[in-house]
């Protein structure tokens, strides 16, 4: 009876957690420093997945301008810049990632339609969107997730960088 109980109250927890997390943190966590007004504002690539499953739009003001930010997006990926988050949580899923502190030259030069890969077994991303010092929007090989950002001047030298995910639905195969 003891072990029910136990295992009743650790459901009804994790239940209660999610539950919250779903009610009062998802929507904080998906607009991060956007306002509602830049979470409803159409960005390139937003046409690249019509009906996504969950759209993430995040924002951060940069003290430099648009010019000083793009080399820094350009240089993103595996073997490359990597993407500046903590590369612990990249390298948990064997992305072997690691990012950079300076602009790498060799990297600076991509162009509509390079594909590369996120780690060795990972998706295939192709970039759909470059649009120099204003936007850059990659997308898997599979059609199922859109990766935006968008550089916008805001006054004395700020930028505004927008960052929107797009995902669909795991699609599980037919056996």
């Amino acid at each position: 009876m003891r072990a029910r109980t136990v295992l009743l109250a650790l459901g009804s927890a994790v239940t209660g957690a999610a539950a919250s997390y779903l009610a009062f943190g998802r929507t904080p966590c998906l607009t991060w420093g956007a306002t509602k007004e830049v979470v409803e504002r159409t960005m390139p690539g937003d046409d690249l997945l019509a009906d996504p499953d969950v759209v993430s739009t995040r924002a951060i003001s940069i003290d430099a301008p648009p010019s000083a930010i793009w080399p820094w997006l350009v240089q993103m990926g595996s073997g490359k810049g990597g993407v500046y988050t903590y590369d612990w949580i990249e390298n948990l899923f064997g992305l072997h990632m690691h990012s950079t502190d300076q602009i790498l030259p060799e990297f600076q030069n991509r162009k509509v339609g390079d594909v590369e890969q996120l780690g060795s077994k990972g998706p295939r991303l192709r970039i759909e969107v470059l649009d120099a010092e204003r936007a850059m929007v990659i997308r898997s090989e599979d059609g199922n997730s859109v990766w935006a950002f968008g550089l916008y001047p805001i006054s004395n030298g700020r930028t505004r960088l927008w960052s929107r995910g797009r995902g669909g639905s795991l699609k599980c195969p037919v056996e």
